[in-house]
């Protein structure tokens, strides 16, 4: 299995500003720049590496998390999971040097130890997950 994106970028680095599209087209020629990634937002529409990664993040974790409890006997009502990345200037270069999962799950008749548990197995192996590895991912799992 292969999943692709392309990415276009015109003009000069501060300046310029480029387009993301993906194969499944859920993203469209949607617009990114330096001042989307690096200035407060104004509110125009555009997108950042960061921000992307994690969507990703947070998806492939929910998934992950739906299907292990789901194996363990407690399919979930609603997962809702948010990924934050730290992105940080390290010794003069950006750096990504974090990542914060958070997860709450409506899941009838689950401890919340054992919700805790396979949040974290889920948190260690989804494939994203293990992707992003070379940087620390806290994980804060709770039941609503």
């Amino acid at each position: 299995m292969e999943r692709s994106s392309t990415a276009v970028w015109r003009g000069a680095g501060k300046e310029g500003s480029g387009t993301i599209s993906t194969q499944s087209g859920a993203l469209n020629d949607h617009k990114h720049s330096a001042s989307s990634r690096f200035v407060s937002e104004d509110g125009t529409p555009g997108t950042n590496p960061e921000e992307l990664v994690a969507a990703a993040h947070a998806s492939c974790f929910g998934m992950a998390l739906a299907f292990m409890l789901t194996g363990a006997g407690h399919a979930p009502e609603e997962l809702k999971t948010s990924a934050h990345v730290n992105l940080e200037k390290v010794a003069e270069a950006w750096t990504v040097t974090g990542i914060r999962l958070t997860v709450t799950g409506k899941v009838p008749g689950m401890a919340p130890q054992a919700f805790a548990e396979i949040a974290q197995k889920a948190k260690n192996e989804c494939p994203i997950s293990r992707l992003l590895s070379s940087v620390p991912i806290t994980l804060e799992a709770k039941l609503a």
